[in-house]
């Protein structure tokens, strides 16, 4: 092996590590994002259990009797369903575009293609054989 097909070699090398890390610094971001939407499912679950609670007990007491804790408790349980549905939405945004991105590196590679790419039926067949096909 001469030194221009040890230098092309190296430099095809490079080129693949290259591209295999631009796709783990994405799927670190895709990461990032689906925390970001589990924790916005999480703001939105609280007030749900909050206003649960009140509706269970309404019974032993009156919403003009309680209306000065009521009022605030409220508008707190409001803006915690604003904040998580912007979390939510933030994360559902930026998982496409990240998406979006690994499917534009990995058209470019062959190799990268095979490691990226899912099969759906290999996956669904994993998950009948763990879960069962759901048939009563």
């Amino acid at each position: 092996m001469n030194a221009e097909e040890l230098s092309d070699m190296m430099l095809r090398n490079s080129f693949e590590a290259l591209r295999l890390q631009e796709v783990q610094l994405l799927l670190s971001a895709k990461r990032t994002s689906l925390s970001t939407l589990q924790t916005g499912i999480a703001l939105l679950a609280l007030p749900l259990s909050v206003i649960s609670f009140l509706v269970v007990t309404s019974q032993f007491w009156h919403i003009l009797d309680i209306l000065y804790l009521a009022a605030p408790l409220l508008a707190f349980c409001a803006t915690l369903v604003g904040i998580g549905s912007y979390l939510i939405m933030r994360a559902m945004t930026a998982i496409q575009g990240i998406d979006g991105k690994i499917r534009r590196v990995s058209e470019e590679d062959e190799r990268l293609r095979e490691l990226v790419q899912v099969d759906r039926h290999k996956l669904l067949d994993a998950f009948r054989l763990r879960w069962g096909d759901g048939s009563p």
